[in-house]
């Protein structure tokens, strides 16, 4: 449940992150015009260091400019080759950007994409020339595949090349502009081969889609779009020949990571709506590039670590960007980002902190836990309300059987599957030191309440106790909220009770009240760690009081005004009652729930969410009978009633919304007017 929240909570932060980045241009650091976010344990975008700092824009190679560049590749031997497609040639330099050669001039008609292998291989996409070009080393045209003479590759499917990437045995993966199948596979065996697609998209259609082309006929939906999967748009491999795709409009499978069998092996907890590149880092981590300039960093699980940079509004301010088509990360760890409509390659470095937390994920993702916990201490330095490394700690410190610290660093994180683990450890060995105590103890009350048993025959000894306990019961206020009991159990005859034999006050129906709301407030913000929706610190009890108060008066009141109108039977003083006695399964389950949501773990978490399921539903039947009860209805009117409380309570929340704005427009009539006559006086 705690993680269909987050997920909630991330994706609609997501969605608003490029409002809330390109509204706020202020500089957080001397040298970055953008601000630098990270997702803390709740799921929610908060701020955080600058990870990256522009560090150089390349606008020339040697004395040349680029035209519409749509691609390009750093190599392991320090050179660069940038697909420029305005001029339709590949163009190679150095680190430093100083011009080695060009080539594909008489070749090229319109190149999208390009990559490059170990030893110098050139690969190109060509869209127009529906080919992919290879050049050797030298800039030489050594081969050309056009498109797959296959059956599987469907004869009327055009080959429209736009990205390609090639692992270690030669094998090319191509995505074609609009071939909706997936991405494109060609062996370079026997003069290309094609091997079948890979990584196909998944369809989605809603409930409702799937009903309305049911009831289209089969003209309509001729006409109709049909359902088929998005194409990729761009993708990067890594060492191990796994493939990284990104695809827009795919929510949280935005960002892929394939294996052999095509299979998506990662799961991020944020995306990009717009994606245009993706790139993989040299710690496990992947780089995804959205068009418009955000750039995104990932660990090896899809956990974002950082979002920074952003659109240029035309200052041309360094580190922001137009329109990104490719982004690489070089051996120093620095992210190049290739923008088109600027034509040129911006560079951003890693700060100090950015840095110790690449060493961590580097070492925590190789298992060497230990060892991982000095970079980490290095940067809660810096940050300790940086939630991944505190999440990391932590789970270094189980690697190392330390539980009670890494308790510490998993509340620190919102880290709840690294608190369950620790928190199982611990539990795990107490249990095995109290063991035998607990049998012996639990041994012992049951003799002791033996013993007492039969001296209390013999003497009595308990005869004192009883009447005390008897005379509190008597007491009439104590009887009305016992009463409770009886309701629980006999719904019928303790509608009966309250409505024509007075077993309850507006007293004690008010004490049960404020022992609810008690119980409310100290189950919100102190169950056990697992089990706890707000934030750490963030306490709001007027608030709840409030909204429990009111919610429970406009309830009783809408059930009121409906069942006076149609007929019902039953006085206000009985309604309220009612209401609040159906609520006992609260009072006596509640203790319970919350003793339990402090010695579970994940794993056990079903027993508090059954046992909450149990009481609410318990509650629901109490209303319905009190209902049906208090004022004499069949199960069918029941029904109805219960529906125009509904319907009434929205009317009254929207007749309440309508007076706030118009009383909130009065206000500042008057207080615009009052402001004028001041200045009046004052002039």
């Amino acid at each position: 449940m705690k993680k269909g929240m987050r997920k909630l909570f991330v994706s609609l932060a997501a969605l608003l992150l490029v409002v809330g980045i390109a509204a706020n241009t202020m500089e957080v650091d001397a040298k970055a015009p953008y601000r630098t976010y990270t997702i803390d344990g709740y799921g929610l975008i908060t701020e955080t260091q600058t990870a990256y700092l522009p560090y150089q824009t390349i606008t020339k190679i040697g004395d040349e400019l680029l035209s519409g560049p749509t691609d390009f590749c750093l190599t392991n031997d320090g050179y660069m080759y940038i697909l420029d497609s305005g001029n339709k040639r590949v163009v190679v330099s150095d680190m430093e950007a100083n011009m080695v050669m060009t080539f594909g001039q008489d070749v090229l008609v319109n190149p999208r994409g390009l990559y490059v292998t170990g030893d110098g291989t050139c690969y190109v996409a060509d869209r127009d020339a529906r080919s992919i070009f290879v050049f050797d080393k030298e800039g030489t045209l050594i081969n050309t595949y056009g498109k797959p003479n296959h059956p599987l590759y469907g004869e009327t499917q055009d080959f429209l090349p736009q990205k390609i990437v090639v692992n270690e045995s030669g094998t090319m993966y191509i995505i074609c502009e609009s071939n909706t199948n997936g991405i494109v596979q060609i062996s370079p065996v026997d003069g290309g081969t094609f091997l079948g697609y890979f990584g196909t998209n998944a369809t989605n259609a809603s409930l409702w889609d799937i009903v309305w082309r049911m009831l289209q006929t089969d003209a309509q939906r001729a006409k109709s779009q049909g359902n088929i999967p998005a194409t990729p748009d761009n993708m990067a491999i890594d060492e191990k020949g796994l493939i990284y795709s990104v695809t827009r409009g795919e929510k949280y499978d935005t960002l892929k990571r394939l294996n052999i069998a095509g299979v998506n092996m990662i799961q991020a907890d944020a995306y990009e709506e717009v994606p245009a590149a993706v790139a993989v880092g040299n710690h496990d981590n992947v780089f995804v590039a959205s068009s418009q300039g955000y750039i995104y960093e990932y660990n090896n699980e899809g956990e974002m670590l950082f979002v920074f940079g952003g659109s240029d509004d035309g200052q041309q301010r360094i580190g922001l960007s137009t329109k990104v088509e490719a982004i690489q990360v070089d051996s120093e760890n620095r992210i190049y980002v290739l923008d088109s409509d600027k034509a040129q390659i911006q560079i951003y470095e890693p700060t100090e902190f950015t840095n110790y937390l690449h060493e961590a994920l580097y070492l925590f993702s190789k298992g060497r836990y230990t060892e991982s916990k000095v970079p980490l201490q290095e940067v809660l330095k810096m940050n300790n309300l940086f939630d991944y490394a505190n999440m990391a700690m932590g789970r270094a410190l189980i690697q190392e059987e330390n539980y009670e610290e890494a308790i510490k660093y998993a509340k620190l994180a919102k880290d709840f599957d690294g608190y369950s683990d620790a928190f199982w450890e611990i539990r795990n060995e107490w249990l095995k030191d109290n063991l035998v105590t607990i049998i012996l103890l639990i041994i012992g009350l049951w003799v002791l309440k033996k013993v007492v048993n039969v001296l209390d025959k013999k003497k009595g000894i308990l005869n004192g106790p009883r009447k005390v306990l008897a005379k509190i019961g008597s007491v009439k206020l104590i009887k009305e909220m016992r009463y409770m009991f009886y309701f629980m159990r006999h719904p019928i005859d303790g509608c009966y009770g309250i409505k024509k034999e007075g077993k309850v006050s507006l007293l004690s129906a008010n004490l049960l009240l404020t022992i609810g709301i008690i119980f409310f407030v100290i189950n919100k913000y102190f169950c056990g760690f697992l089990l706890k929706l707000p934030r750490e610190g963030e306490y709001d009890v007027a608030s709840d009081i409030g909204i429990i108060i009111i919610a429970l008066l406009v309830v009783v009141l809408c059930n009121y005004l409906m069942c006076t109108i149609n007929d019902g039977e039953g006085k206000i003083k009985h309604i309220y009652c009612s209401f609040i006695y159906s609520f006992a399964p609260y009072l006596v389950f509640m203790p319970f729930i919350f003793a339990i949501s402090h010695v579970v773990t994940y794993n056990e978490v079903f027993f508090v969410e059954f046992a909450t399921l149990f009481m609410t539903i318990w509650i629901a039947l109490l209303v319905f009978i009190s209902i049906r009860e208090i004022n004499n209805y069949t199960i069918k009117e029941t029904f109805w009633i219960i529906f125009l409380t509904i319907f009434t309570i929205l009317i009254a929340l929207l007749l309440a919304f309508i007076i706030y704005v118009l009383w909130s427009q009065v206000f500042d009539f008057i207080q615009a007017l009052f402001g004028e006559v001041v200045y009046k006086i004052g002039s």
